[in-house]
C-alpha cells in the first residue's frame, strides 16, 4: 500500500465515512475510489454494447469448448 497525502473538505470526508459505513477515513476513501472505478468501467462496457461483431454463435461459445465437457 502506498501512503498519499491529499487535502479534502472535512465535511465531505465525514459524510463519506457515514455513507460508506467505513470504520475509518482510509477505508471510506478506498471504498469510494473502488466504487468510482467500478462505475466508470461499467460505463465503458455499456458504451461498447452493440459495437462488437462476432463470427460465432452464442450457443457455440457456450457449448463448443471441449474443456467444458
Amino acid at each position: 500500500m502506498r501512503r498519499t497525502s491529499i487535502t479534502l473538505p472535512q465535511g465531505l470526508v465525514d459524510d463519506l465515512v457515514k455513507v460508506t459505513g467505513g470504520k475509518n477515513k482510509t477505508r471510506a476513501v478506498t471504498a469510494a475510489i473502488e466504487a468510482e472505478i467500478r462505475r466508470r468501467k461499467l460505463e465503458n462496457i455499456k458504451r461498447m454494447a452493440g459495437s462488437l461483431e462476432f463470427e460465432i454463435e452464442a450457443g457455440d461459445l457456450r457449448h463448443g469448448d471441449e474443456r467444458l465437457r
